[in-house]
């Protein structure tokens, strides 16, 4: 996490899909803190995405392996730090989502997502970590 945020809350969850609730609790408890509502739907695409790829592409759906979910401001932003504990992944070589080859795949557009809604997209940890910053 960037120098100058303090975490506002965390959450652990298991790899399984049964937990995104959680993950959308904590979402709207530290929006409503921060007292956001326009941008509420963005937010809670982003740090989903986010959540679903730690668990699929991270984790690999091993329900013994935790997504670990950090929100955290400054006093200008906020932002969810999501971590898997997966081997990461080359975030720099990614396919373009809109090239016109991609456009009839059923995934592939997740960080696209992420990187639209949000104000700033934040890789680390070779790629099993992502820091997700949005303006206040």
């Amino acid at each position: 996490m960037r120098e100058g945020f303090t975490v506002i809350d965390e959450l652990a969850i298991p790899s399984t899909f049964d937990s995104i609730h959680e993950v959308e609790s904590l979402i709207d408890t530290v929006c409503t803190k921060m007292d956001v509502s326009e941008s509420f739907g963005n937010i809670l695409i982003a740090v989903t995405e986010a959540v679903n790829n730690a668990i699929i592409h991270g984790n690999k759906n091993n329900l013994s392996k935790q997504v670990y979910i950090k929100s955290a401001d400054n006093n200008d932003s906020f932002c969810f730090v999501v971590e898997d504990e997966g081997n990461g992944f080359d975030f720099n070589s990614l396919p373009d989502p809109t090239a016109p080859e991609n456009l009839e795949k059923e995934n592939g557009r997740g960080i696209f997502l992420m990187r639209n809604l949000s104000d700033e997209v934040e890789f680390s940890n070779n790629g099993s970590s992502v820091s997700i910053f949005f303006s206040k």
